[in-house]
C-alpha cells in the first residue's frame, strides 16, 4: 500500500493533533509534510514540525511568523527523540497561508480549520486535485454549491465528522437509489432534556460542559445549541444530495451510534463505535481503506443500552430552521452559520443570552435580503459580512434593552 503524503490545516487544535497521533502510530501508511494553524499556539505548532519533520509550516496570523521562526529553532535545538536530521522549514504566514499549504504538493488536505475561513482552503485543495478530508463543516455550509462543483470537476471530499462518517459507510450498504432516509443522531449537548423554559438563565461555563466530546468551544456552544446539528444537516444534504424532507435527527445520549441509513424496503443501517474521533479522521485519511487499530471497539462482554429520542424542537429549534435556510439556498445557509458565530462569540461575553442565540439567527434570516447562489467565494463573504453586521446590530439592541 503507498504511504499518504498529508497537509494539516488546524495541526494544534483538536482534530489536527488527534490526526497527527494516527499519523504517528501508522508511519508505514501516512506521512505528515505540511502543518498550519492561526497562529495562537506557535510553540506547539513549531514542536509538531520539527517532530514530524514538515517541509513547510504555516501560521495565518502575519504578526506570528517571527515568534514562529524563534520557536521553530528553540525545538530544532531541542529536539531529544527526533531520530532524523532536522531540515528547517519553510514558512508561510498571513491570511493566504492556509490557501498556499493547501495547494502544497501531497495527497491529502485534512481540513481541521474552524469557521468559514476554511472555505478557500477546501476549493484550493479540490482544484489541485486532493483528496479532502474534511472536518470544516461550514465550508459545505457557507458555499456548499462552490465546493460541490469543484469536487465534481476535479477533487474528492471525505467526510470527518463522525456523523457524516457513519452515513458514508452506512450508504456503501446500499445503492443511492435505495436510500429512503438519513438519520443524524445528536449527543443533545449540555442541557439534554431540558425544557426551553429552564434555558433562560444558563451560563457559557455550563454550556461548556459536555457529557460525551472534548472539542473547542464555538463546537460544543453549538452542541448545546444544537446548531451543530443543524450545521450538519445542510452539510448531509451538500454531501449526499438527500432531501432535506428525508434527514431525520435523534438524540442519543450515548453517541455510540454516530448515524443511521434507511432504505426503501425498511432496513436500517447503523454505525456504531465508542465517541473518539480517531475513527473517522482514520477512515477518512486512509479512504476507502480502514486503519488497522485506529481506535478500541464496543465492549461486547458488557451490557448496553442505547437511547434514541425525538428531538424536542422547541426548545432547540436550530435544527428546523437550518432545514428552512438549506431548503430556501441563497446564501441563507451562510447567513445562518455566520450570525450564528456572531451571537455564540457575544453569549461567552455575557452579553447576550443562551436562548437569544438562535433567536437572533432567526431574526436575521428573516431580514435577509435577496441573495442569489453564490457563484464566488466573495458571494459567500458578502453574505456572511451582512449577516454577522445584521446580528451585531441586534444583539447591541438586546444589551440595551436587557
Amino acid at each position: 500500500m503507498t504511504r499518504r503524503d498529508i497537509v494539516v490545516l488546524g495541526s494544534t487544535g483538536s482534530i489536527g493533533t488527534q490526526a497527527i497521533d494516527i499519523v504517528r502510530r501508522n508511519p508505514d501508511r501516512f506521512r505528515i509534510v505540511g502543518i498550519g494553524a492561526g497562529g495562537g499556539a506557535v510553540d506547539q505548532l513549531a514542536a509538531q514540525a520539527v517532530e514530524l519533520g514538515v517541509g513547510v509550516v504555516g501560521v495565518a496570523r502575519q504578526d506570528a511568523a517571527g515568534a514562529l521562526e524563534g520557536a521553530l529553532r528553540a525545538a530544532a535545538a531541542d529536539r531529544s527523540g527526533v531520530g532524523r536530521g532536522f531540515r528547517f522549514p519553510k514558512i508561510l504566514s498571513g491570511p493566504e497561508a492556509m490557501q498556499e499549504l493547501a495547494g502544497w504538493s501531497c495527497d491529502i488536505v485534512l481540513n481541521g480549520i474552524v469557521g468559514s475561513v476554511g472555505l478557500a482552503p477546501t476549493l484550493t485543495a479540490l482544484t489541485a486535485g486532493r483528496i479532502v478530508a474534511l472536518a470544516n463543516k461550514e465550508t459545505l455550509v457557507a458555499g456548499g454549491p462552490l465546493v460541490r462543483a469543484a469536487a465534481v470537476r476535479e477533487g474528492q471530499i471525505v467526510p470527518v465528522d463522525s456523523e457524516h462518517s457513519a452515513l458514508a459507510q452506512c450508504l456503501r450498504s446500499g445503492r443511492a437509489t435505495e436510500v429512503s432516509r438519513l438519520v443524524l443522531t445528536a449527543s443533545g449537548g449540555a442541557f439534554r432534556g431540558r425544557r426551553r423554559a429552564d434555558l433562560t438563565a444558563v451560563t457559557p461555563a455550563q454550556a461548556l460542559a459536555h457529557p460525551t466530546w472534548a472539542m473547542g468551544p464555538v463546537v460544543t456552544i453549538n452542541s448545546a445549541t444544537l446548531v451543530n446539528k443543524g450545521l450538519e444537516v445542510i452539510e448531509a444534504n451538500e454531501l449526499f444530495r438527500i432531501d432535506y424532507d428525508r434527514i431525520e435527527v435523534m438524540v442519543h445520549p450515548q453517541s455510540v451510534i454516530h448515524s443511521l441509513v434507511e432504505f426503501f424496503d425498511g432496513a436500517t443501517i447503523a454505525q456504531c463505535s465508542p465517541p473518539d474521533m480517531r475513527l473517522p479522521i482514520a477512515l477518512a485519511l486512509g479512504w476507502p481503506d480502514r486503519v488497522d487499530g485506529a481506535i478500541g471497539g464496543v465492549d461486547w462482554s458488557k451490557s448496553h443500552t442505547w437511547q434514541l429520542d425525538p428531538l424536542d424542537e422547541v426548545a432547540f429549534p436550530a435544527v428546523a430552521l437550518a432545514k428552512a435556510a438549506g431548503k430556501a439556498g441563497r446564501c441563507l445557509p451562510a447567513v445562518y452559520n455566520a450570525a450564528n458565530e456572531e451571537c455564540v462569540a457575544a453569549f461567552c461575553d455575557h452579553r447576550l443570552p443562551f436562548l437569544g442565540i438562535v433567536d437572533t439567527v432567526e431574526r436575521v434570516l428573516e431580514r435577509t435580503p435577496d441573495f442569489q447562489e453564490p457563484c464566488t467565494v466573495e458571494d459567500v463573504l458578502a453574505a456572511e459580512s451582512w449577516a454577522r453586521a445584521r446580528a451585531h446590530e441586534m444583539i447591541a439592541v438586546a444589551g440595551r434593552e436587557a
